[in-house]
C-alpha cells in the first residue's frame, strides 16, 4: 500500500488511479465514452487535467436511466458481471438504480473497513446494524466492511425498535450503526421501557450515516450521553460510495478518504474551485468503482475543506463540521432526503389542492413531515384526500406525513418566490 503521508504523494497516487480507471471505462462505458470523448480529452498528468473534464450531475444520470431503462449506460461491463443492485431514495422523481460488480462491492467493503478502523473498531467487536436492509444501499456495505474487519455483524432487519434494543443488550453489541435520528429514537424508547443503555448495554461506539446529525455538536453530545458511547459520523452516497470517516481524535469534522476518492470543492454557481476554509459544493471522483463510476460528480453537499494536519496523523482533506447541508436546501426526515421540488410535484398532481405548506417538525427524537393542505373552494367534497396524499407520498418518497386540511383562503399567497417549506 503506497505511503500517502504528504499532499504530493496523495495527488500522485490519485492521478495514477485516475489514469487506470479512465483507460478501462473509455473502452466500454457508453455513458462516459459519449460524455468525455465527445469533448477534447486532455492528457491526465496531474489533477489539473481532471479539472478540464466536465462535471457529472445527478440529473444527467437520472435522464440516462429514463432513456435507457432500467439501468442506464453508466456500465463498464456486461450485466451478467454485476452482483448487487441498490437504489437511491428517489425524492426528486424515479429512484436511480445502481449496480456493483464483485470488484466494486469489495471496494465498498474496504472503504467501510477504513471507517471502522478510524473509529477504533476492531475484530473483537460485535457490530449491530439498526437498519431494515431494504433496497437502499444504506448500511449493506457497512455489513460487508464488518466482514472485512473480521468483526461479528448483527442484523437488525425485520425488527421493531423494542426488539432491536433488546438484541443490542442481549447480544452485548459493542458498536451500533444507524442514522443519528434513529439512535436518539432508540434511546428514547429504551427510557420508556426502563432500560438504561449507559449501564445496561455494552455499546462503546456508535457510527452514523444517512443525515448530517452526527457532526452537529449538540446532536453528537446527546447521542453520547444517551448511549454512554463515542459517536462518529460517516458521509457517503449510493452513487458515489463511502467517501468520509471520522477519526478517533475527532477534530471537528470528517476526513475524506483520498486513497479511494478525488475531492474538489467548488462554488455551486460558477463551478470555480473555492479556497481552503471557504464553503462550497463537494465534487467527487471515485477511484475503485470501475463497474459504475462517477467522474467529477456534483454531490450537492455543502462542505468546508481544510488541509491542516490532524492529530490522527492523516493528511487527507478534512471537511470541517462534516457535511453542512445541501446546496439545494433539502429537508431530511427519518434519514430520507426530501426535496421541496418532490413534494410540490406530488401536491400538484391533486386537482383538489389549491395551496399547501410543508413542515419538518420534531416529534420526540424523530423528525416528521407535516403537510397543511388548502382545498380549492369549488371542490364540493374532499373526502379521502388526506389518505390519498399519504399514500402518494409513501409511494413516491417512502414517508407517511401528517396531513391537515384547512379552510379555503387560509394559507398565504405569493407574488414573487413562494415560501412553502419550513423546518422547525
Amino acid at each position: 500500500m503506497p505511503d500517502l503521508s504528504s499532499r504530493r504523494a496523495i495527488e500522485e497516487h490519485q492521478v495514477e488511479r485516475l489514469r487506470q480507471i479512465l483507460q478501462d471505462i473509455l473502452e466500454t462505458n457508453e455513458f462516459y465514452r459519449s460524455k468525455l470523448l465527445g469533448n477534447s480529452l486532455p492528457k491526465i498528468d496531474s489533477l489539473d487535467g481532471l479539472k478540464l473534464l466536465p462535471f457529472t450531475t445527478k440529473s444527467e444520470l437520472v435522464e440516462d436511466q429514463l432513456k435507457h431503462p432500467p439501468f442506464g449506460t453508466d456500465l463498464t461491463y456486461p450485466l451478467e458481471k454485476y452482483i448487487h443492485i441498490h437504489q437511491t431514495s428517489g425524492t426528486t422523481g424515479k429512484p436511480m438504480y445502481w449496480l456493483d460488480t464483485e470488484e466494486s462491492w469489495n471496494w465498498w467493503a474496504e472503504c467501510w473497513k477504513v471507517i471502522f478502523q478510524a473509529a477504533g473498531v476492531h475484530s473483537g467487536d460485535r457490530i449491530y446494524f439498526a437498519f431494515s436492509f431494504g433496497p437502499f444501499i444504506g448500511f449493506w456495505s457497512g455489513w460487508e466492511g464488518a466482514r472485512k474487519l473480521g468483526a461479528m455483524a448483527i442484523s437488525g432487519g425485520g425488527q421493531s425498535t423494542s426488539q432491536r434494543i433488546k438484541a443490542i443488550v442481549d447480544y452485548q453489541a459493542t458498536v451500533v450503526v444507524c442514522t443519528p435520528t434513529y439512535a436518539l429514537h432508540m434511546a428514547s424508547e429504551a427510557r420508556k421501557a426502563g432500560i438504561d443503555l449507559v449501564k445496561g448495554s455494552s455499546v462503546r461506539i456508535t457510527i452514523h450515516a444517512g443525515e448530517p446529525g452526527a457532526s452537529i455538536p449538540s446532536t453528537k453530545r446527546k447521542i453520547e450521553e444517551e448511549w454512554g458511547a463515542k459517536c462518529y459520523d460517516h458521509p457517503g452516497a449510493t452513487e458515489v460510495g463511502a467517501y468520509g470517516f471520522e477519526c478517533e481524535p475527532q477534530p471537528g469534522g470528517v476526513h475524506l478518504n483520498e486513497r479511494e476518492f478525488i475531492a474538489e470543492v467548488i462554488d455551486p454557481k460558477s463551478g470555480a474551485a473555492v479556497r481552503e476554509g471557504e464553503r462550497g459544493e463537494l465534487v467527487i471522483t471515485n477511484l475503485g468503482r470501475i463497474g459504475s463510476p462517477v467522474i467529477r460528480y456534483r454531490t450537492g453537499d455543502l462542505v468546508q475543506p481544510s488541509y491542516q494536519p490532524c492529530l490522527c496523523g492523516r493528511t487527507f482533506m478534512l471537511l470541517q463540521g462534516g457535511v453542512l447541508g445541501r446546496v439545494d436546501d433539502m429537508i431530511v426526515v427519518r434519514g430520507v432526503n426530501v426535496f421541496p421540488s418532490a413534494i410540490e410535484n406530488i401536491m400538484r398532481g391533486f386537482p383538489e389542492i389549491e395551496e399547501f405548506r410543508v413542515e419538518a417538525i420534531q416529534r420526540e427524537a424523530l423528525p416528521e413531515l407535516k403537510l397543511t393542505l388548502e382545498p380549492r373552494p369549488e371542490c364540493a367534497s374532499v373526502k379521502g384526500l388526506e389518505e390519498k396524499v399519504v399514500q402518494r407520498c409513501r409511494e413516491s418518497i417512502g414517508l407517511r406525513p401528517q396531513v391537515e386540511l384547512v379552510s379555503p383562503g387560509t394559507l398565504p399567497r405569493f407574488e414573487l418566490k413562494a415560501r412553502r417549506f419550513f423546518k422547525s
